[in-house]
């Protein structure tokens, strides 16, 4: 059923409220408030059958626990932070941290534990763009993160087909903020079984070793020769069966960052992921430096899934567009302080496209024009790495997210 303005339907069990929003004969997406999660999102495969291909549980008190993060925005710092230590400024901030010693996705109390403000998000005379706009204020000293933020995410879709999500962040105080989407993704269909037979390309010549504890040990390494190497498509299932080292620390997967490419002034390809069986692909376009892929690795079959199915490990795939891990901590990676006031803002964005067999483009560009990035470089190999005017605005824009998708047969060959 079309519904060119998001349907709001409250969930009082669990104190959450869906919006669901979509149009006839297309993609279907749906958002709940509590964490600004995408729940859901229904796509068309080669002849046109729907399937949703975003992982969620069955029991929503999952995603307090062992489905913690599934579709959530994380924040206010996507990913991990050393120790928990944020210098800034000539002042070093302790963050609240996990059982391992470390931040991870802003906190033990992040943002995808939060219960967002959501509205329709409206456009007068547009019938043919709908969505959901959802608020959070995030005090000074939440999760031991410096100065009061708030924080915007907006989930647009387009009668073509293209959902973008959109992140607003302004502060009145110095701090870091990187959000993300943390989805994770089967274009087969949820509950469908494992990634290991969709393949899967990233645009990257480096990636970011990890120790331990998943943190960057600094420079970055060649992927060739190893199970990194994604720059050519390759099935996930066959590159992991490859073994190495930095492997068994992400659990048996992928749980890493790799170095994009530089690009254009626009958004550039980071990655594609297709699912030869159903004719579903998705192409990851970003401005941003990095992207966690994440093979979801600690899915073990201990909780449902909301088809009924069991996830079991690689049961779905993230693809996190972001700034590196530990920024805070390496000045030479690209930096992800918000600052109050005036200035040129930080833009951030990616778009996802889900197309067909034809390789037409049917949804939108990203827009070129607004993209002005100076030249980055690959960290440890060739100096500081930069990703624009760095901390110099009130306002970050992350449109982090966005999603073409067609009714059109994927092409024979990957």
């Amino acid at each position: 059923m079309s519904t060119p303005h998001a349907v709001r339907t409250p969930d009082a069990t669990h104190g959450d409220e869906r919006w669901a929003f979509g149009f006839d004969g297309g993609v279907r997406a749906e958002v709940c408030a509590v964490g600004a999660r995408l729940h859901a999102l229904h796509v068309p495969d080669r002849d046109g059958v729907l399937a949703d291909v975003v992982l969620a549980p069955a029991d929503p008190r999952e995603l307090s626990g062992r489905a913690r993060y599934l579709g959530a925005t994380v924040g206010r710092y996507g990913n991990r932070i050393g120790g928990g230590v944020l210098p800034l400024d000539g002042e070093v901030h302790q963050l609240r941290t996990f059982p391992t010693g470390h931040s991870l996705h802003g906190g033990p109390e992040g943002f995808d534990l939060r219960r967002w403000s959501a509205e329709s998000a409206r456009y007068a005379g547009c019938e043919d763009r709908t969505g959901v706009r959802l608020r959070l204020r995030s005090r000074d000293g939440d999760q031991g993160f410096p100065g009061t933020v708030d924080a915007t995410v907006c989930y647009l879709l387009d009668r073509d087909g293209t959902l973008t999500i959109e992140y607003t962040a302004v502060t009145d105080r110095p701090t870091v903020v990187n959000l993300t989407n943390h989805s994770y993704f089967n274009l087969a269909g949820e509950g469908t079984g494992t990634v290991d037979g969709h393949l899967l390309q990233c645009d990257a010549d480096h990636y970011l070793p990890v120790d331990e504890s998943l943190i960057p040990l600094g420079p970055a390494e060649g992927v060739h020769g190893t199970p990194f190497d994604l720059t050519s498509p390759r099935r996930i299932g066959e590159a992991l069966a490859q073994g190495h080292h930095q492997l068994n620390l992400g659990g048996g997967g992928f749980d890493h960052n790799w170095v994009l490419r530089d690009g254009a002034a626009g958004p550039r390809r980071a990655a594609v992921l297709r699912d030869p069986a159903s004719g579903r692909r998705m192409d990851v376009h970003t401005t941003e430096p990095g992207l966690q892929i994440y093979t979801g690795n600690h899915f073990d079959g201990s909780f449902t899934g909301k088809s009924g199915s069991r996830y079991p490990a690689r049961a779905g795939v993230a693809l996190e567009t972001q700034h590196f891990p530990d920024s805070p901590n390496r000045p030479e990676y690209p930096s992800a302080v918000l600052r109050p006031g005036g200035g040129v803002p930080l833009d951030h964005r990616a778009a996802l496209h889900l197309r067909g067999g034809s390789g037409r483009w049917t949804g939108a560009r990203p827009r070129a024009d607004r993209l002005r990035l100076p030249p980055r470089a690959v960290p440890g190999r060739s100096g500081p790495v930069r990703s624009g005017p760095a901390g110099s605005g009130s306002l970050l824009t992350a449109r982090l997210l966005a999603l073409t998708i067609t009714e059109r047969a994927l092409d024979a060959a990957p």
